[in-house]
């Protein structure tokens, strides 16, 4: 789920590289998300998703970033001020998920191409490695019962938190604790949304070479929650709305401390963008996948 985070999600194009500019130009995309751990590719594939891949940074660099850039200058408008108010914290979420439609939409030819070039033998990997990968989760996520399950969502919020807050007082910790208490059942909820997606995409698959498999995987990417179930969209509305309101209170709670260091991860990312170039480096055009 996504935690205090949300407000810079932005972050979720560098991978754990200390350099975001870095982090940048060896970003997979989302595209490879599963192609990597789960299906193993044949050369002509390889060099075929590496061509769509910068493709897709270059677009994503020269059209997106600007309005990366721009929503940070808002929060860091907003935290100039004074604390933000709910409804500035509302505004923020509401536009950073307008980011995610275009780079879905951008994504999809490509994975369509993609998924349509798999073998045979190369869905049945992607079907079991899926399996055996939602069997780990539910191990890691679901182990040690209801109330390990909120402590372990507790702590990883507080974690995420503390990114961007610094370290966290006692009272936040509280807010944080309740709030992951008041979640119970979330994350059953989000990991069998999760696996429901999955089996509507091997069903896809099942008929990749016939007319229609373009538009099923084009809702699949684009319109996950329709796969996912009624259950996953309600508790992503209410998730949403829980959210905002953690938010909130994290930052009624904070010292000027607090909001200080928010301020200088939000201006540090923002420089980060600002100084990214849009042509591909040495490293990135020679970059193979081993």
């Amino acid at each position: 789920m996504r935690a205090t985070a949300a407000l810079l999600l932005i972050a979720i194009l560098a991978t754990g590289c200390s350099s975001t500019r870095l982090a940048y130009r060896y970003a997979d995309w989302g595209i490879v998300w599963w192609v990597e751990d789960f299906v193993t590719l044949t050369e002509s594939q390889k060099q075929q998703l590496e061509v769509d891949i910068e493709n897709l940074r270059q677009w994503h660099c020269s059209t997106e970033l600007p309005r990366y850039r721009n929503w940070l200058a808002s929060l860091q408008s907003e935290l100039a001020s004074s604390k933000p108010a709910e409804s500035g914290i509302g505004n923020l979420q509401s536009e950073l998920m307008t980011f995610f439609p275009p780079l879905l939409e951008q994504i999809t030819p490509s994975a369509i191409k993609l998924l349509s070039s798999l073998s045979d033998e190369q869905v049945r990997e992607l079907a079991r490695n899926m399996a055996d990968n939602h069997r780990k989760m539910e191990e890691e996520f679901l182990s040690g019962g209801a109330e390990a399950v909120a402590q372990a969502r507790a702590e990883r919020t507080a974690e995420r938190a503390e990114r961007w807050l610094g370290s966290l007082n006692g009272t936040q910790r509280r807010i944080i604790n309740d709030w992951s208490e008041s979640r119970s059942g979330q994350t059953e909820i989000w990991l069998e949304g999760r696996r429901n997606w999955q089996i509507a995409l091997l069903n896809a698959l099942e008929n990749r070479n016939e007319p229609g498999f373009e538009e099923t995987v084009t809702e699949l990417i684009n319109n996950p929650q329709a796969a996912r179930g009624e259950a996953y969209a309600e508790m992503m509305d209410k998730s949403t709305a829980a959210m905002t309101f953690l938010i909130q209170d994290l930052l009624q709670a904070s010292q000027a401390s607090h909001l200080e260091h928010l301020a200088r991860q939000a201006a540090e990312l923002r420089g980060d963008f600002k100084a990214l170039s849009c042509q591909p480096g040495p490293e990135v055009a020679s970059r193979t996948y081993d």
